[in-house]
């Protein structure tokens, strides 16, 4: 078989996706491979397998009826879970996604946040553990930037790192899952944030959250600790790099210099974009944030 005419830059590059270049056709003269070839034929060769997976599906989909085993009902997929589908889809398929499990004590930080009183009124303040961890994700996100940036052009190689610091928030809605943007949490004090979320969460419940809060975020925190649960593995919100997921905090025997002690532990997954950041850095991500939301972080000195 002839040699198919190319540069040797284009065979590497060709090596490096692992394509066998002699089965991509040249677009220049007597059919020589560009850069250009190979990229369109790695996009023809991801569509049809997008596509087989799409007509297999369609095949199992229709091997059987579901009315034939019992009573049903067919209902519309809500919306808002219609419109997002795609968006989950394309960050499944296209981001590797790897997964960190950690806990966090966050014994110090519950003991503040239950003593917090109006320092007017002398009413306890009812802040969520939320809007703490959003203040110890944005502090995390300063010293690590890669979490707070996007791939821009895969093609190019860049990635965009933000500058601003807009925490994602994942709001269960009897209409499906939105994720508002809680913009410049690092300028905001603890009950600024507490009182944000709780007008963000409003607005997408009731619908009249602006299209444009729902984009332009730096990275998302999805919390089941209101349902329940411990780890689990959160899609990231493409174009973000990671996506924090928060369980339900218990209290724990711990060991502790030498001895069992209770503390209350809460349950961390960090999903990460494996393109822009390796497991070592979201591990040091991890300890970084669990030390934020431990005793010595200044949390405190933010309400």
């Amino acid at each position: 078989m002839s040699k198919t005419p190319a540069s040797p830059k284009v065979r590497k590059f060709a090596r490096e996706l692992g394509i066998d270049i002699n089965k991509v056709a040249g677009s220049e003269r007597q059919g020589r491979v560009t850069e250009s070839d190979i990229k369109l034929f790695v996009a023809s060769k991801s569509n049809e397998r997008v596509k087989n997976e799409n007509r297999n599906y369609e095949t199992i989909k229709q091997e059987y009826s579901h009315a034939e085993f019992g009573k049903i009902e067919t209902k519309d997929i809500p919306r808002v879970k219609r419109l997002s589908s795609k968006y989950l889809m394309n960050s499944w398929n296209n981001i590797p996604h790897v997964t960190n499990h950690d806990e966090a004590d966050i014994t110090e930080l519950e003991e503040f946040r239950t003593s917090l009183t109006d320092i007017y009124s002398g009413e306890k303040k009812k802040i969520t553990p939320l809007a703490f961890i959003i203040k110890a994700l944005t502090a995390s996100l300063k010293r690590f930037p890669n979490f707070n940036s996007s791939i821009d052009e895969i093609e190019k190689g860049k990635m965009t790192v933000k500058k601003y610091y807009h925490v994602g928030i994942a709001v269960d809605t009897q209409h499906g899952l939105m994720v508002p943007k809680l913009r410049n949490a690092d300028n905001k004090n603890i009950s600024l944030i507490s009182s944000e979320l709780k007008k963000l969460s409003d607005q997408c419940r009731s619908l009249k959250i602006d299209k444009k809060e729902l984009f332009g975020g730096s990275m998302t925190i999805t919390s089941l600790g209101g349902i329940g649960g411990s780890f689990f593995t959160p899609i990231i919100n493409f174009p973000e790099v990671a996506i924090l997921g928060v369980g339900k905090s218990e209290k724990k025997q711990v060991f502790i210099n030498g001895k069992f002690v209770t503390r209350i532990m809460l349950p961390l997954s960090l999903s990460y974009d494996h393109r822009i950041i390796d497991g070592a850095e979201a591990a040091r991500f991890n300890n970084d944030l669990k030390e934020n939301l431990g005793k010595n972080f200044a949390y405190k000195l933010a309400v």
